[in-house]
C-alpha cells in the first residue's frame, strides 16, 4: 500500500471521528425541536378545548349535544382562533419591544 493511500485512509478516519459528535448534536437539536413542537401543539389544543367548553357553556349546551364530527369542526375552528390570537400578540409584543407602539 502506498503512502498516499495510507494518508487518505487516515484522513477519512479522522474526518469520520470528528464528524460523529456534530451529527449527534444536530440529531439532538432536531429531537428537542420536535418535542417542543409537540408540547406547543398540545398546549394550543388544550386552550382550544377550554375555549370551546366556555363557548358551549355560554350557549347552555354540552359536548353531548353534538356529534364527533361537529365537535371536531368546532375544535378545529377554535384552534385556528387560538393560533391567530398568538400571532397577533406576538406581533404586538415585537412592535412594542422595538418601540413601534404607534403602529398597533
Amino acid at each position: 500500500m502506498s503512502i498516499s493511500k495510507k494518508l487518505k485512509g487516515h484522513a477519512v478516519n479522522a474526518f469520520n471521528i470528528a464528524k460523529e459528535p456534530f451529527d449527534k448534536t444536530f440529531d439532538l437539536a432536531r429531537i428537542h425541536s420536535e418535542k417542543l413542537k409537540e408540547r406547543i401543539d398540545m398546549k394550543i389544543q388544550e386552550r382550544a378545548l377550554l375555549n370551546l367548553k366556555a363557548e358551549l357553556a355560554m350557549r347552555h349546551k354540552s359536548l353531548d349535544n353534538y356529534t364527533d364530527e361537529e365537535i371536531e369542526i368546532m375544535l378545529s375552528s377554535e384552534k385556528h382562533k387560538v393560533i391567530d390570537d398568538l400571532k397577533t400578540k406576538s406581533l404586538v409584543g415585537a412592535l412594542a419591544l422595538l418601540g413601534l407602539d404607534f403602529l398597533v
